[in-house]
């Protein structure tokens, strides 16, 4: 056997041999793909004073308010109130069209003559027979019928006249008249609309005492007393008024299961009737509590509880840990208990990570651009010094050649 054969052989067996290995390799399987390393923003715990007063948006409204309607049914022919006017007791706001019920007054007004005149018929009548009577001309029973006619006869003069006075009030209805002094709030009804005796036609709140008015919820309700101090404030600012609790709901709203709470407040110094204000009850307030506050944009949902995802940082990747909130502050949640001050927690973004998932943390454009920038002359100091250390060094050896 020559030796060209010989290393073929060994070449061919070698061949044999590395083959199963190549097959091996193209069946195994590929390697899963990682999650990508996100960017998230971060927050540190800290134990901070929950010095909060919880502030409720309320309503200025009158003590009383009243909405008035005809007593009559009929049409609207005018309307002088305006909204927002000034009314002073007894100036006229809307009429009716009294035709109907002047027909009626008439009508009744002939009624009440006809009986005049057949009650003075009756009257004539029973004296002529009592002087009958007198001269024995006539019975008494005869006498007892003339009386029951008069008798009679008055009484339906009586009814005619009650009747007429009646349809009297009735065209004097048709007019509507302001009971007391306010300013009208609502215009519940408009010329040429047909109402019904008792339609709300206008709506006046009354001068003299103002509340504020706002809802809290259930859970605090119970804390507010009547005569609680409250603290008002305007909308677009001014000087904040003192007020107390003058009542409070007995029962929850049926739609917002909230109760309703009155303050009164000075009406010379109260602000105009429906303008907008922010009520903070005393009652309700929490001063110098240590508490543990996340902004609300670190929570999430998880089963029926709230958690967040806390950074563990010696493998710089996220775990999840259940948190329990007491209240909330603002746009941030009071945490009462799972989790720890130092510990850092991801404050955005928390429902595109998935436990365990690897993060660097989030750096804005100009904090990485200072970053880079303070890296950048750190480095180019050093390679300059270099650089002058290399000249130094050729210019010593040239001057030494040349010496």
């Amino acid at each position: 056997m020559t030796a060209s054969t010989t290393v073929f052989s060994r070449a061919r067996s070698a061949a044999w041999l590395l083959l199963p290995a190549v097959f091996l390799v193209g069946c195994s399987p590929k390697p899963a793909a990682q999650d990508p390393v996100r960017a998230v923003k971060f927050v540190t715990v800290g134990a901070s004073e929950f010095d909060a007063q919880p502030e409720f948006s309320a309503e200025v409204r009158a003590r009383v308010e009243s909405r008035l309607g005809f007593r009559v049914a009929g049409k609207i022919t005018r309307r002088q109130a305006e909204l927002g006017q000034h009314v002073q007791a007894g100036q006229v706001l809307a009429q009716l069209d009294p035709q109907d019920y002047r027909l009626a007054a008439e009508a009744a007004r002939a009624q009440q003559s006809a009986a005049l005149t057949n009650r003075d018929l009756a009257a004539a009548d029973l004296k002529r027979y009592r002087e009958l009577r007198e001269q024995n001309f006539i019975s008494g029973a005869e006498l007892e019928r003339r009386e029951t006619t008069w008798k009679a006869a008055q009484a339906q003069l009586e009814q005619a006249q009650a009747q007429l006075s009646s349809q009297g009030n009735q065209a004097n209805y048709t007019t509507l008249v302001a009971d007391v002094a306010g300013i009208i709030t609502a215009i519940e009804a408009e010329p040429g609309q047909v109402v019904q005796a008792g339609t709300p036609v206008v709506r006046i709140a009354q001068d003299g005492a103002r509340d504020v008015v706002f809802a809290v919820p259930e859970d605090r309700a119970t804390l507010v007393k009547t005569g609680s101090p409250v603290t008002v404030r305007g909308w677009s600012g001014g000087n904040e008024l003192q007020g107390q609790v003058r009542e409070v709901a007995a029962s929850a709203d049926a739609v917002t299961r909230t109760y309703s709470i009155k303050v009164a407040i000075d009406a010379a110094t109260a602000p105009p009737l429906g303008a907008t204000v922010y009520a903070r009850p005393q009652a309700l307030a929490h001063a110098g509590a240590t508490v543990l506050k996340l902004p609300t944009s670190a929570l999430r949902q998880e089963g029926k509880g709230s958690a967040v995802w806390v950074l563990d940082k010696s493998t710089m990747t996220v775990r999840s840990q259940a948190v329990q909130v007491a209240t909330a502050d603002g746009n941030e949640a009071v945490i009462a208990s799972g989790i720890t001050p130092g510990m850092m927690v991801v404050a955005a973004g928390v429902h595109v990570l998935s436990p365990g998932q690897k993060v660097t943390i989030y750096q804005s454009k100009e904090a990485a651009a200072a970053a880079a920038n303070a890296g950048t002359k750190a480095s180019v100091q050093p390679v300059a010094a270099v650089a002058a250390t290399d000249k130094e060094i050729a210019a010593g050896a040239t001057g030494g050649v040349a010496k």
